[in-house]
């Protein structure tokens, strides 16, 4: 009938089992389809938590947990993200964790796998979280116990890194050192460090200076990495020394390429102390290598002594710049400082340093060079401040000092010196200077080498040149016992006798040379000490010159040659000869002998100078060898204290030849000049002859 259905085939429907068999591939690929489809809406990541974290603790020895979810974004490149991580610490650590991180994103190029290379495009941490930390025994936390230590077949090639609000803590607690800082990509993210809780519970010293000054300026800061990846902002204690500290570097990713150079610019700041490191780092976990440029400035040299234990003495404020790098050899770091230049108070200094730890003692290696030296700027070598009394450049501490030296009224430095300090490092040390400013002492130039070892210090030479002469010293001091004993050598030779006093107007003319030799030695922990305690002797001369004879007759007190050569104008005499010689004994020089001999007039002296008590106590007897009316032949006295010396007459001989004179002129008044007059015996006397007597 035309409106029946067809009738159906029996044979095809009993046979429809048969399909598969007759289109095998047909029937594979629906199969593969319909696993692909159920294992898209059943898969789970975070079936591979687990495989993944013993994979972690195999490798590294710690405990590692994904305490949040594993997900993967399937792709050429693609994006693996793991939630809530936690390594674990060192068995010794009191910490339990040494990492901990909120998330952990980051992108796996696949291709270049196949060519042995782990490339990263790009890492992102959320809120790590991370503990360096050293035990007592000297071993870093992040030292593992790896299961395979060969070299690894994988080449690393990190890509960009990302952090946000990230913190790293550095522990070293038998150092007293305690070290928080913030990390992320941008500078403010790294001024603000997150919950600690994940570090340590316990207040955190560190955490309180995380905020605190910086430092100047972030843009100077960048210079030294270009388009840098994190930035670092933070503070705490380095050897008991609080400190601030901020900077940039490369992507962290960098670090775990041993072998490459990583780059950074970081400003730290302790107390007054301020440096700027920029350069490279290679492996800086393990302070491997680096080569830095280096600039430290502060209030005093002085302050680096707890900061690094570098022991110097006081100075005024100073900035210094140079390359920094450093030498293994074996168990002993020889920090380089070379090629830096810079300023110390009012003196330029340059040259090359370096500094040994890992032996017996630190020790200090140094070429030192200045072309203006300020003399005030060495004055902490003796424990004394710099004169700021005419605005030389000095800082708060030494200016206090100062003052109270001038409230003292005492000439010699009493500060005495720290024996911790001698006994704390070794140090071979070269300065030379090529010309020296100083206002009070005519100095030119200087070359000194000292020598410290054992808390045996040496100068050999210290040479001074002085008034167009030379004085050369040998000086040793043992500061080995508890009073340091002194020995000192010294030489002078040729010093100008008009350049001696340059600002006495009648000795400008002056011509002479001065010589003289003196060997003192004493116990004491201060410059005031030593002296005052000093045995030896001390001698002075001077050959053939000339002299202004104005200065002569006003030593003779000749009102006669006075007057003439006020209204005639001066003359230059010969001087003969001038010599002074002294014995020390505990501190007080007694005068054997003392003599100043003109074709004029002979002066000769006694007395003493009381270095301990710092008095002056000498008689200058002046012995005319002309014939003079108005001519008292009277003592000049030396008294007083080294900062305030008192010169006058003796009024006794004065006042006695007045009464004579009085007497005879009111017999014959042309009679009494004859009491003023002076027969000298004669100009061809031997130099001090029987007058020195």
């Amino acid at each position: 009938m035309a409106g029946s259905p067809p009738a159906r085939n029996p044979d095809a429907t009993r046979e429809w089992w048969k399909t598969p068999a007759r289109h095998p591939w047909l029937t594979a690929l629906a199969v593969l389809v319909l696993a692909i489809v159920v294992l898209v809406l059943l898969w789970d990541w975070n079936w591979f938590k687990g495989p993944v974290e013993r994979r972690v603790e195999a490798a590294t020895g710690r405990e590692f947990e994904i305490g949040g979810d594993l997900d993967v974004d399937l792709g050429l490149v693609p994006t693996i993200r793991a939630d809530r991580l936690r390594l674990g610490n060192a068995d010794w650590s009191e910490q339990a964790d040494m990492a901990r991180a909120e998330r952990l994103e980051f992108k796996l190029a696949l291709l270049p796998l196949l060519r042995g290379r782990v490339e990263l495009p790009e890492l992102h941490l959320d809120s790590p979280r991370i503990l360096l930390e050293r035990g007592a025994e000297g071993t870093g936390n992040w030292t593992f116990d790896l299961e395979d230590k060969g070299e690894s077949r994988w080449e690393l090639r990190p890509g960009r890194a990302v952090v946000e609000a990230g913190a790293l803590r550095y522990l070293d607690a038998a150092n007293d050192t305690d070290i928080l800082v913030g990390i992320a990509s941008t500078p403010e993210g790294s001024r603000t460090v997150a919950d600690l809780s994940a570090i340590d519970t316990a207040p955190d010293r560190a955490a309180a200076t995380a905020g605190e000054d910086r430092g100047d300026g972030d843009a100077a800061g960048r210079a030294a990495v270009e388009n840098p990846d994190i930035f670092i902002s933070g503070g705490g204690t380095w050897e008991g020394n609080e400190f601030t500290l901020e900077g940039n570097g490369e992507s962290p990713l960098e670090l775990m390429e041993t072998e490459a150079p990583y780059r950074i610019d970081v400003r730290a700041r302790a107390g007054a102390t301020r440096a700027h490191a920029r350069g490279t780092l290679l492996d800086p976990l393990r302070l491997r290598d680096f080569d830095l440029q280096f600039e430290l400035a502060g209030q005093d040299l002085e302050d680096l002594f707890p900061l690094v234990g570098v022991a110097l003495p006081p100075t005024p404020p100073y900035r210094l710049d140079g390359r920094l790098t450093r030498e293994l050899d074996g168990p002993r770091s020889i920090w380089h400082y070379d090629d830096f230049t810079g300023v110390v108070g009012e003196s330029d200094l340059g040259g090359d340093a370096a500094f040994t730890t890992g032996g017996e003692r630190p020790f200090l290696q140094a070429d030192l060079h200045s072309s203006r030296l300020d003399f005030d700027d060495l004055a902490g070598f003796i424990g004394a401040p710099p004169d700021d009394s005419d605005g030389e450049t000095t800082n708060p501490e030494l200016a206090a000092h100062a003052r109270e030296r001038r409230a003292q009224g005492r000439l010699l430095p009493d500060h005495p010196y720290e024996l911790g300090k001698l006994r704390s490092m070794d140090a071979d040390v070269r300065l030379k200077a090529s010309r020296i400013n100083s206002p009070m002492l005519p100095l030119d130039d200087m070359d000194a080498h000292l020598v410290l070892e054992a808390g045996l210090l040496r100068l050999d030479p210290l040479d001074f040149g002085v008034a167009g002469g030379t004085i050369r010293s040998t000086i040793r001091m043992d500061a080995r016992q508890d009073a340091i004993r002194t020995d000192a050598d010294i030489n002078a030779a040729g010093l100008d006798l008009a350049h001696l006093l340059p600002d006495v107007e009648m000795l400008q003319n002056a011509v002479g040379r001065v010589s003289g030799h003196a060997t003192v030695g004493g116990n004491g922990n201060s410059i005031a000490r030593m002296l005052g305690s000093a045995d030896g002797e001390v001698a002075l001369g001077t050959g053939r010159g000339s002299i202004s004879n104005l200065v002569m007759e006003l030593s003779g007190i000749d009102l006669a040659e006075i007057i003439k050569f006020k209204l005639g104008g001066d003359r230059m005499i010969p001087i003969r000869c001038a010599f002074a010689d002294f014995e020390v004994a505990d501190g007080v020089m007694q005068a054997r002998s003392l003599a100043f001999d003109t074709t004029d007039t002979i002066l000769v002296g006694e007395g003493s100078i009381d270095l301990g008590e710092e008095r002056l106590d000498l008689t200058i007897r002046p012995r005319p060898k002309d014939r003079s009316l108005l001519a008292f032949r009277t003592p000049l006295l030396v008294r007083g204290t080294f900062l305030e010396p008192g010169f006058g007459v003796d009024p006794g001989p004065i006042a006695l030849r007045a009464a004579v004179a009085l007497t005879l002129g009111s017999i014959a008044p042309p009679a009494a000049l004859l009491a003023t007059l002076e027969l000298g015996p004669g100009e061809d006397s031997s130099c001090g002859g029987k007058y020195a007597q």
